[in-house]
Order: C-alpha cells, then structure tokens, then sequence
C-alpha cells in the first residue's frame, strides 16, 4: 500500500511539474520592453573597438548584444562619460588611459 501512495505522490509530483514548465513563460524573452546595459570596453571580447570607433561593425555588435541578452536589437550605443556611473557598487576610477565603458540601449 505505501508503494501505491509514493507512486502516486512521485506521478502527481511529476505532472505537476510538467504542467508548470508549459504554463510559464518563455525565459528567453527579457521582461521589459526597453534596458541599457554598460559594457567595459576591456572585456576581452574587442566589443568597444567597434562601438566606440564608429566603424560599420558597431550596429551589428551591438544587435547581437542585445539578442544575447533577450531583447530584438539595439536602440543606440555610446561611450559612456565617467560622470554617468554611479558608485552604488563599487567606485568607478577612470584613468586616462583606461577606456571608459559603452552603453548600450536595447528594445523588444
């Protein structure tokens, strides 16, 4: 008889699991319809150099930012000044030679 009742229990457990994968939605599309993101310009990925050198790769890289985080493509992208970062998370220091980061807008 207990095995009738785990059997049950692991069925019920298992449907409704099921159930609440086909029920929630997609987590591949971001939840807002518009975010700006900061990329620092030394990832390692030589994202900045196409986005802050306006040369004609910039739209795409950026467009694929943005698909690689959920949204459609990006709105606009720039260098960011050292005035526009907060120092909520950590002190942001600039030197001359360090690139400041890149902001890029992206929309649904």
């Amino acid at each position: 008889m207990r095995r009738a009742y785990a059997m049950l229990g692991l069925g019920t457990a298992l449907f409704f699991a099921a159930a609440s994968l086909t029920l929630l939605p997609n987590g591949t599309q971001a939840s807002s319809t518009q975010a700006t993101f900061l990329v620092p310009a030394a990832d390692g990925y030589g994202v900045a150099d196409c986005l802050i050198s306006s040369q004609s790769c910039g739209q795409v890289v950026a467009d694929t930012w943005c698909e690689a985080h959920g949204y459609t493509r990006a709105v606009s992208f720039r260098q960011v000044a050292p005035h526009e970062v907060t120092g909520t998370v950590q002190k942001a220091s600039f030197d001359t030679q360090e690139l400041l980061p890149v902001a890029i807008t992206c929309t649904n």
